[in-house]
């Protein structure tokens, strides 16, 4: 009995120390002349689907619950954030050169018509990220409409 109270004194140590690990916040204070907003004419609906359900994890910008403030959780989100991050980033869309713009815009298009995206394990936690059907629509309508103007 005194090595399980041994092992849960210790897990308590490193659930204790882990928390003084720091870590990286993802937000900027000011939208870059990058971000996909500047670069095409999102409309509004749009934009603010994108910024419920996609921005947390694929933009420069996410916006932090109280869990992200406990290790390992950061530690987690941390790496779906930097992850999200280097496959799709809307705060430096404008950076990608025109094919690159063009691909990410059809992987959109894909991913939501998959229901790929947003991940189920995002959801989770933030169920107002989910994307009804009209949402769905909405982006694949206007990533189409975009793909078609940059034909």
């Amino acid at each position: 009995m005194k090595w399980l109270k041994r092992i849960a004194i210790l897990l308590v140590v490193i659930l204790v120390g882990i928390q003084f690990i720091p870590t990286d916040v993802n937000q900027q204070e000011e939208i870059p002349k990058t971000d996909i907003r500047h670069v095409y004419d999102v409309p509004d609906n749009v934009m603010n689907i994108l910024q419920i359900s996609c921005y947390d994890c694929h933009s420069n910008n996410t916006n932090y619950p109280w869990y992200s403030h406990v290790q390992p959780m950061r530690f987690l989100m941390d790496r779906d954030i930097r992850e999200g991050k280097e496959e799709l980033n809307f705060s430096e869309f404008g950076s990608y050169s025109q094919r690159k713009q063009k691909n990410k815009l059809d992987r959109i298009s894909k991913q939501v018509k998959a229901d790929k995206m947003p991940l189920p394990s995002y959801l989770l936690l933030h169920s107002n990220a989910k994307l009804s059907a009209d949402d769905k629509q909405e982006i694949i309508n206007w990533v189409e409409t975009r793909l078609k103007q940059n034909e």
